[in-house]
């Protein structure tokens, strides 16, 4: 027998992956450059030179072995080092390589704290909107996602909401920020209220309630916004980082784990991680991408283009009169749709070859995700498919 609860899974595909394969199926009709594709979140600017350099310094220099053979089981020593080492410098901390588990992507790093921290029948909260692919991340391990719904003003935490769901049955908080996908990033008061608050829960349950920061966007972050670095503010946190958005690595699939160090068990927890992996076979991460990414430790691709494009977009957007909270950082903006069904928005949306998420999977029924990781000029060319679509609702309104 096969097994049945993956074979249902089939028939809920993520909607972004769909939409994706339109697009991609359109642009053969009508040229990819036609086709305004605002449903995948794949990094659009170039990788560091430096990084490259760097895999072809390790390519033609090093023993075969030593960058395409397995990695120790927590990852490559001198990388876990210049990684704390990093953290350290940037955010006056105080992270040992003992804090630090390599891993495959956000992804991976979220599926070893999961399991790391919870156990079958826990708990685990978050809040809308949030990304679809975390109700298989935690329902997968036994545990089950709860969903504080949406503070959809400012996309910050919906404390009032959260206070009734956090029961002694929670075991953890998993929140990103950078938000994907409203753009939002929790605020310092915020992250502050946040860190009392679970604090004074765990007095309360007596046992510990870990936040879970999910924090792939954390380098994408626009002028002059307050964006703190969450794990100075509570110490049972477990900060799981990608290098796919400030790198642009996408398809590499590294990534880290990093225990704060006044966690309680903090280098029991990233050695666990280690025993963890034998359970998800998901370990690892290639040798060769490990050490190129440990040099270019602190640098980022050129990420100001999102910024750029988020302001035409946004200051277009809200002039046609869709509602918007304005971004703080990552790639993506998430307007409210033109009718109350988003699904049927998107749908209609297609007529002018606008490729929208709708996000009733992402705990906002009502919005649409855009990821405008894409080049500025194909940005501006499409305004005037923007302009058009809601001309179609004002048309409606006046018939």
């Amino acid at each position: 027998m096969i097994a049945e609860e993956y074979k249902k899974m089939l028939g809920q595909k993520s909607i972004i992956r769909e939409i994706a394969e339109y697009g991609s199926e359109r642009a053969k009709e009508i040229g990819y450059e036609n086709v305004f594709d605002y449903s995948l979140g794949n990094p659009s600017v170039p990788v560091p030179q430096e990084f490259t350099n760097k895999l072809v310094e390790l390519a033609t220099s090093r023993e075969p072995g030593s960058i395409h053979g397995y990695s120790p089981s927590l990852g490559i020593e001198s990388v876990r080092e210049k990684i704390a080492q990093s953290l350290s410098r940037r955010f006056d901390m105080n992270y040992k390589k003992e804090h630090i588990f390599m891993a495959s992507g956000a992804a991976g790093a979220l599926a070893h704290a999961l399991r790391a921290v919870t156990t079958k029948g826990d708990e685990v909260i978050t809040f809308a909107p949030f990304f679809p692919e975390y109700t298989p991340y935690v329902n997968k391990t036994g545990a089950t996602l709860k969903v504080v719904p949406a503070k959809t003003d400012d996309f910050q935490i919906n404390f009032a909401e959260f206070e009734k769901m956090l029961t002694p049955k929670v075991m953890a908080v998993l929140i990103n920020t950078p938000n994907n996908p409203s753009g939002a990033i929790y605020s310092t008061e915020t992250i502050k209220k946040l860190a009392s608050f679970l604090q004074e829960k765990e007095r309360e349950f007596g046992h510990e309630i870990f936040l879970i920061s999910d924090e792939p966007y954390r380098e994408i972050v626009f002028e002059n916004v307050d964006a703190p670095f969450v794990a100075k503010y509570y110490p049972n946190t477990i900060t799981c980082y990608s290098f796919s958005k400030s790198l642009s690595l996408a398809g590499e699939r590294i990534g880290y784990i990093a225990v704060n160090p006044e966690c309680k068990d903090a280098e029991l927890i990233v050695n666990m991680c280690g025993q963890i992996s034998r359970g998800i076979g998901h370990n690892c991460p290639p040798s060769i991408i490990q050490l190129a990414v440990a040099e270019v430790i602190d640098m980022t691709a050129d990420l100001s283009v999102y910024e750029t494009n988020m302001n035409i977009l946004y200051k277009e957007l809200t002039s046609l009169g869709f509602t918007c909270a304005k971004p703080g950082g990552t790639f993506y903006l998430f307007p409210k749709a033109l009718e109350e069904d988003a699904v049927a928005f998107c749908k209609r949306a297609l007529k002018y070859d606008l490729l929208l998420v709708p996000a009733d999977n992402f705990g906002c029924p009502g919005y649409f995700r855009m990821a405008y990781c894409i080049p500025t000029e194909k940005v501006k060319r499409s305004l005037e498919a923007f302009r058009k679509l809601a001309k179609d609702y004002q048309l409606e309104c006046q018939s």
